[in-house]
């Protein structure tokens, strides 16, 4: 995901349709059209963020400590032909960036709690989208019907129905600051397995330095990350939210037949997994090296005697080697339930 715009009006493409964007830099270059290629060429898929709102542009109506405090829908407003113009501009650059780069996969857009959705005319703008990029998907920030909800920097308690993906930033703020005070590694982590076991996406945010390099704390971070991913990305990626609760003290993820059980929490000599069919239970590995786990299963009496297909309780045992510094994956394997 690409910030090709923020709410500054700053265009990292060179629109022409204002002459605030990179055009007017010594760099002259297209970070839109580079960034587009680099992921192309890597296989990943193109997302692209862009603010709706623009603090720049003489026909936006510019936020002064006069209009404070700020507030919901509260801006001041331009009159009608400064915003058809202003309109005009920001259709325009949506549009450029829907035909100038071939097929976009995502938009993501911001800024939109300053006006009301007839003023951005988010309808027209999502006909537009449609009828340029039929498969590209629009978040929630663009009003009215979306394709995914983008909770900010906290966990929803209860997940979203849909589709949802949680932005969170490494430190406290979205852009660089020198004195940023940065989540941990094992944080992040941890903060991954959860949006996971709730069946969402984690969008992690990353601000270049002045020179456009990432500083050091923030590669620091992506580089633990990835390490941790190398061991356990199986349960990450391609999977769904997996047991409830009330069956396991931590997220859960699940593809298929196995359900992979994340300890967040440092386990003691062994953890119980609850309500699973445990005379189906195959096996219990450590995701990241493969090694099987020893556990053992109970059920309650009259289950044990009667039931066919009993769910009960599975205790697995943990040794210290097998505790991830950030995460430890546990993958439970039960057999299918044929009939």
């Amino acid at each position: 995901m690409l910030t090709t715009k923020h709410h500054d009006g700053f265009a990292m493409w060179p629109t022409a349709l204002t002459d605030w964007s990179i055009a007017r830099t010594p760099y002259r270059g297209d970070l839109v059209g580079e960034f587009v290629e680099a992921c192309r060429a890597e296989g990943l898929r193109v997302g692209l963020y862009h603010s709706l709102s623009d603090w720049h542009h003489p026909d936006y109506p510019a936020f002064t400590e006069a209009d404070l405090p700020y507030a919901f829908i509260g801006y001041r407003r331009a009159d009608p032909e400064a915003w058809e113009r202003y309109l005009e501009v920001l259709h325009g650059q949506v549009r450029e960036l829907l035909t100038g780069y071939g097929a976009i996969d995502l938009l993501w857009f911001d800024g939109q709690w300053e006006r009301t959705p007839d003023e951005w005319r988010s309808d027209q703008l999502r006909a537009m989208i449609r009828d340029l990029q039929p498969d590209c998907l629009v978040n929630d920030r663009l009003p009215g019907p979306a394709d995914f909800e983008t909770p900010e920097q906290f966990l929803p308690p209860v997940a979203p129905g849909g589709r949802w993906e949680m932005c969170l930033t490494m430190g406290d703020s979205w852009g660089f600051r020198p004195d940023d005070t940065y989540k941990s590694a094992g944080s992040l982590v941890r903060t991954l397995c959860k949006v996971a076991g709730r069946g969402g996406n984690l969008l992690l945010n990353v601000g270049p330095g002045p020179d456009g390099s990432l500083p050091a704390p923030q590669v620091e971070r992506l580089e633990a990350i990835a390490r941790w991913m190398d061991r356990h990305a199986e349960a990450v990626h391609g999977t769904v939210a997996g047991l409830e609760p009330w069956q396991w003290y931590g997220p859960s993820t699940r593809r298929g037949d196995r359900t992979y059980l994340f300890c967040l929490a440092r386990p003691y000599e062994s953890v119980t997994v609850r309500g699973v069919p445990v005379r189906r239970v195959q096996r219990i590995v450590d995701l990241a090296t493969g090694e099987e786990l020893a556990f053992r299963t109970r059920m309650s009496v009259v289950d044990e005697l009667l039931a066919p297909d009993p769910a009960g309780e599975v205790t697995v045992t943990i040794g210290d080697h097998h505790l991830d510094e950030f995460a430890t994956v546990l993958a439970l394997d039960i057999t299918p339930n044929v009939r």
